[in-house]
């Protein structure tokens, strides 16, 4: 097996891990995203060459390159639809990539990615979710992942929250031009905006101002956690996974993991819910990992 490159390209950074042939961390760099297309696909191209460097392989020997983006290829223009970092919308990204690197270079839903990460060494199904500045799925079954005839599986953040309050219908705009989708819930920045007003954007310090008695950021947090909860339920509807796994800046938060099988139940089809759902193995380094595994 060769050595893998993986590149996870973000709303705010682009990260490139190189997995030697026996699956081992080589190598792991980071930059920020830059703000327009033509730079991230040389930013990109500049990463793997200097990893490659650093690692000692190169050319069209080099290692093989996966990359996890916030959206997928559309399987009847090749170009790339449904990403929240817009720039990327109507691009060929795989065709540039491909020709700035010198050989073939495989996209996949960062997501799925995190999915891949998580899963390729399992033989059960499971369900990966990011929870970030966007909210997405993915899907292993058998060990292998499932992209679906259209390559949209998984995509469950623009699915509307199920079973909304009246305060919530008919949710908030989505930018993908639909009302209420899970994302409009769930991401970070409607996380913090929901405790902090419009224009926040940053939920990281919500739990520890919530231990510290701050009753909006609680008030948000319990808001949050059950929305969540709807919103996997009916992925265990639907699929009934035999594990969830949470990704993305979001699924640090501790008391998901104490609320979420608690609160769960109440909206599964069944007479028993004990589908675990955890934080993933690697942190925020799945979505790379994972990304160097589409090989």
């Amino acid at each position: 097996m060769n050595w893998r490159l993986g590149i996870d390209l973000g709303g705010t950074k682009v990260e490139v891990a190189a997995l030697d042939p026996g699956g081992s961390l080589r190598l792991r760099r980071r930059l920020p995203t830059p703000p327009s297309y033509t730079e991230t696909v040389q930013r990109i191209a500049e990463m793997v060459a200097a990893a490659e460097a650093e690692i000692g392989v190169q050319g069209a020997t080099g290692a093989t390159i996966g990359c996890g983006i916030p959206g997928s290829v559309s399987p009847a223009t090749g170009v790339i639809r449904g990403a929240k970092s817009t720039f990327l919308n109507g691009q060929p990204l795989e065709a540039d990539l491909t020709a700035a690197i010198g050989r073939p270079v495989r996209l996949s839903n960062d997501a799925n990615c995190l999915a891949m990460s998580e899963f390729h060494d399992t033989r059960g199904s499971g369900f990966a979710v990011i929870l970030g500045t966007g909210v997405g799925g993915g899907l292993v079954v058998d060990g292998r992942l499932v992209e679906g005839r259209n390559r949209i599986a998984g995509e469950w953040g623009h699915t509307p929250l199920p079973w909304m309050t009246a305060a919530e219908f008919p949710g908030p705009a989505c930018w993908c031009g639909q009302r209420g989708c899970i994302e409009t819930f769930l991401c970070g920045p409607a996380l913090a905006a929901d405790a902090d007003g419009p224009g926040a954007r940053d939920a990281a310090g919500l739990p520890a101002r919530a231990a510290a008695g701050d009753a909006r950021a609680q008030a948000a947090l319990d808001r949050h956690v059950d929305r969540l909860a709807r919103a996997l339920a009916g992925v265990i509807n639907l699929l009934d996974p035999e594990v969830i796994v949470l990704g993305g800046g979001l699924s640090n938060m501790a008391h998901l993991y104490e609320a979420l099988p608690r609160l769960i139940p109440r909206h599964v089809f069944s007479d028993t819910c004990t589908t675990p759902v955890v934080q993933a193995r690697h942190g925020d380094s799945s979505g790379v990992l994972g990304a160097a595994r589409l090989w």
